[in-house]
Parts: C-alpha cells; sequence; structure tokens
C-alpha cells in the first residue's frame, strides 16, 4: 500500500494491526480489575523472556521455559475458563448483533404469545421500588432466551404469571423461598428460591453481600441479566455481562427493565 523506508506496508498488515489491538483492547476490558489481569500480566512477561532467551541462545532456559509454556496453554484454559466464557459470549452477542431482525422475529414472537410484555415490565418496575421502600432483599433474573434448567432445579419451580403479590410474597421476610433469586422468561416466573454461582471477582465494593455476588456470578456464565435490591440500604442494583450497576434511580429503571426483559 505504501512504504515507510524500508518497511513495506500493505492494507493486510494495517488490518492485521487494528484486529489484534481491538482483541487486546477487549481482553483488557474483560480482565480489568480482577485477579486474572495480575495473572496475565505474568503470562506476558514469562513469554517475553521465553522468545529473549531463545533469541539470545540460552539452551537451558530455553528448554524449562518450553516445557513451561507447552503445557501453559491447557493451564491458562483452565484458569481463564470464566473469562474465555465471557470472550465467547461477547463473540456470539457481536455476531447475532449483525442480524437484528431474525432475533428480534424470535423474541418478539416469545413475548406476545398471548399478551404483551408491557404491563409486566410495569409490575416489575412497581415491585422493585416497593421493595427498595421497605428495604427487602432481593434478585430477579431475566433468563431471556437463554437456558436456565440448571439454576432453577435448584429452587421450587413456579411457572407462575409475573404479578406484584406474588413477588412480594417470595421475597417477604418470612417467606421460605426469599434467601433465593427468582426466574423470569415469557411473562412467568419460572422458579423461586434458586442458588446461583457466585462471582469469583474481588473488585466488587466490601460491603456488598452475597446476593450481589451471585447476580454478577449468574450473569458471568450466563448471558442473563439480574435485578438486585439490597435489604440493608434498599439501593437497586442491576448485574449484566458480569458487570454491576449500582444505585438505578427510579427514572432511569423502567427503560432498563424493558431493554433486557426484551
Amino acid at each position: 500500500m505504501f512504504d515507510i523506508g524500508f518497511i513495506d506496508i500493505s492494507i493486510w498488515d494495517v488490518l492485521d494491526i487494528l484486529i489484534v489491538g481491538y482483541l487486546i483492547f477487549r481482553i483488557y476490558n474483560l480482565l480489568k480489575g480482577s485477579i486474572a489481569f495480575n495473572i496475565f500480566i505474568g503470562v506476558v512477561t514469562l513469554y517475553l523472556v521465553w522468545a529473549l532467551v531463545g533469541q539470545l541462545e540460552m539452551e537451558l532456559l530455553t528448554v524449562l521455559l518450553d516445557q513451561l509454556v507447552s503445557v501453559g496453554v491447557i493451564v491458562l484454559i483452565i484458569i481463564f475458563q470464566p473469562e474465555v466464557r465471557r470472550f465467547l459470549l461477547l463473540v456470539g452477542r457481536t455476531t447475532l448483533k449483525q442480524r437484528p431482525g431474525f432475533l428480534q422475529r424470535i423474541l418478539d414472537r416469545n413475548l406476545r404469545k398471548g399478551e404483551a410484555y408491557e404491563p409486566y415490565v410495569t409490575t416489575i418496575k412497581e415491585t422493585l421500588l416497593s421493595f427498595q421502600k421497605a428495604k427487602t432483599g432481593a434478585i430477579i433474573v431475566f433468563s431471556g432466551g437463554v437456558e436456565t434448567d440448571g439454576i432453577q432445579q435448584t429452587g421450587i419451580v413456579l411457572r407462575a404469571e409475573i404479578s406484584q403479590p406474588l413477588l412480594e410474597s417470595i421475597f417477604n421476610k418470612n417467606s421460605p423461598l426469599h434467601d433465593g433469586a427468582v426466574i423470569m422468561r415469557n411473562n412467568q416466573i419460572l422458579a423461586a428460591s434458586c442458588i446461583l454461582p457466585l462471582t469469583v471477582e474481588t473488585n466488587l465494593h466490601y460491603k456488598l453481600g452475597l446476593r450481589h455476588r451471585a447476580a454478577v456470578g449468574v450473569t458471568e456464565r450466563l448471558e442473563v441479566t439480574a435485578f438486585v435490591v439490597s435489604e440493608e440500604t434498599g439501593i437497586i442494583s442491576m448485574a449484566h455481562n458480569g458487570k454491576l450497576t449500582r444505585k438505578i434511580k427510579a427514572k432511569d429503571l423502567e427503560a432498563l427493565i424493558k431493554q433486557h426483559y426484551q
């Protein structure tokens, strides 16, 4: 394409650099703020040292580091399993976004079976605001089109229509179901008192309890969204794609519910 001194640069070289830069940026966003980022820096450092000793023909170190690097790929997959899952989810979600009409038709068809979803969005919003006012701890998961049978089996299957009285009964402090999470899909409460996997992230605020860590944890493993109400403060938070958004205001709540409920 053009020359820079003695270097010939083609359009493929530019594309190569852009793709690698984008992948590094995505990996950084996935790992930043977690202990996995420190491990990643250690791995990169080890790889650079391995490349350097190979160029310097330091045979003993090269043989030793060759063994570490050859086994290291399998070890890295085990260590970074949550991050690899999140990266593949990101790639899959980006691919599907190239076909929004196809995906939206599928989702809309599911949501319009019998009744529109808007009344249920309002019901969920009003229930969360009621929980906020009463400082009732709660966690509600929107499963969308994701298979959640494994999580549902840890709780009590309901398959009941979404309603505020039912949600208030479930999360009442005297209810045997109030400790777990509610799973929702297609205008139904699929199950209650479900046990969610906890996050492995260490950068969450130290005052956040198991509800918030479970909400982040389930969104790290599945492409779902979880809304959490703190029992101590009444603050409403939302977890999505392994990230927690805290202190959601009432004026923003309905738009967020509608966005992720669909």
